[in-house]
């Protein structure tokens, strides 16, 4: 068995094969901009490869090592935030001046607070356990053979995303715990601030003795690299899309590299006729306006008719400015109370992502779940009630990541649901599903141990 490095080992630094290398075009030199599409893909396959060198280390460092370095990328942020903040602010107005949404405007925007976030995310990953060596199961044969299926690193994890910078640390983090190494392209919409943070990041790596290439980019590269990045099986072990449909779509039909696949949020919460009405209110106003740029945040309200709480609900969110595109039988419930626009089919199929909210009211539980598994896109869905039977129905027969009862949609969240911190939400069914936190970075493999025996 290989021993695991520990704080005091030496970093590995044997040589990388170069058989692909040596058929492949020259990269250039260290500072030079690529200039043709031979030369990018040079470039990507080279910040790969070290990529790949560098996650032999990192599977091989034990937690002491691990946590060090995620207390040493907290205490870099914190020390570096007035850059950090003076780079974001650089992004910010260039999207500003570009007709950013003011949705992704709010994805996009790093506070002082956001920081500190950001560092408390490290900090609690540093205290979860280390999922590398985690025996899934095991057993001894019959015939005296030893099996251990245990967790391994997936080796080199890349992530395609857009516009948000929390997402740099928040990745880089859990792949660097899960001994990964990782790439990353975060998008022209962010670069002033994901180039000082993957600065940041690789400095703190390089303090405590693990190698800064665990943490690359590929950013300079433009939309070329992102390409490459996408071709380079054999070098890449995972890809993880994290952003709108238009991206995950792309990532997914142009990707050769293995992807987990994050989805767009669709979210629904439906309100039964035994729900209360504070209850109501305020979860519906924590789901659509605590932060509604989030794949989490409620898009679709369904009501049932029988339910006495939709004037109160209806009234709340438009005083928090919220634009309720309603259904017919929800506008004549509320003419001449609160302001509608009229809903179509364009708004049950619509991630907003912004203060929107499409409403519509239902007969019953059965007609809620029919419109739910039209219109979802596998994220979370929630039910208020105060019906058991109803509960365990909605439970039973809906089937997305996520399926909450009597609670904010907000909650489907991988530090809220005490992951430490997320990858993204994935919608699949394959390996991870829901918030993708430490084991969701990992694979498996079998250890087969003996005395000799052989196959009859």
């Amino acid at each position: 068995m290989t021993e695991a490095l520990t704080p005091d080992s030496p970093v590995i630094t044997d040589s990388l094969t170069t058989g692909q290398a040596a058929q492949a075009p020259e990269a250039p030199e260290p500072g030079q901009v690529p200039s043709t599409p031979e030369q990018v893909e040079a470039a990507v396959h080279s910040i790969a490869d070290r990529a790949r060198h560098a996650a032999r280390s990192m599977g091989q460092a034990n937690r002491a090592w691990k946590d060090r370095a995620l207390h040493a990328i907290g205490s870099a942020l914190k020390e570096n935030q007035a850059l950090i903040l003076a780079a974001n602010a650089k992004d910010v107005e260039s999207g500003r001046s570009n007709g950013t949404s003011a949705a992704l405007l709010d994805r996009l925007t790093l506070t002082t607070a956001r920081i500190e976030g950001l560092v408390a995310a490290l900090e609690n990953l540093a205290g979860l356990p280390d999922p590398v060596g985690n025996v899934v199961r095991g057993q001894t044969l019959p015939n005296g053979l030893r099996l251990r299926q245990v967790n391994v690193p997936m080796g080199v994890v890349a992530a395609i995303y857009e516009a948000r910078p929390n997402v740099t640390v928040d990745i880089a983090g859990l792949a660097l715990k899960s001994g990964n190494a990782v790439i990353l392209r975060g998008g022209s919409a962010a670069a002033h601030t994901n180039e000082a943070l993957v600065a940041i990041l690789r400095d703190a790596l390089e303090s405590v003795g693990l190698p800064a290439d665990a943490v690359q980019t590929v950013d300079q590269f433009g939309r070329e690299g992102a390409n490459v990045l996408m071709r380079a099986r054999g070098r890449v072990d995972v890809l993880i899309p994290r952003g709108g449909r238009d991206l995950i779509q792309t990532v997914v039909n142009n990707s050769s590299v293995p992807v987990i696949e994050t989805g767009e949020g669709n979210v629904h919460i439906f309100i039964d006729e035994s729900a209360g009405e504070d209850m109501a209110v305020d979860i519906l106003l924590n789901a659509k306006t605590q932060r509604p740029s989030v794949c989490n945040t409620v898009e679709t309200l369904l009501v049932h008719s029988k339910s006495t709480v939709l004037p109160a609900v209806a009234a709340a969110l438009r005083s928090a400015g919220v634009t309720l595109h309603a259904d017919e039988r929800v506008q004549a419930a509320l003419t001449g109370t609160v302001e509608t626009v009229p809903a179509d089919d364009v708004d049950w199929a619509t991630e907003y992502m912004d203060l929107d909210l499409a409403v519509a009211m239902v007969d019953s539980l059965d007609e809620a779940v029919a419109h739910i598994r039209k219109w979802t896109t596998g994220h979370t869905e929630a039910i208020l009630t105060n019906n058991l039977a109803n509960a365990e129905k909605f439970i039973a027969e809906i089937d997305s990541a996520a399926v909450i009862v009597n609670a904010s949609t907000r909650f489907t969240d991988g530090g809220e649901l005490g992951l430490g911190a997320e990858v993204g939400i994935s919608t699949q069914k394959l390996h991870a599903r829901g918030p993708m936190g430490l084991t969701e970075l990992t694979t498996t493999k079998w250890i087969v141990q003996g005395e000799g025996q052989i196959r009859g």
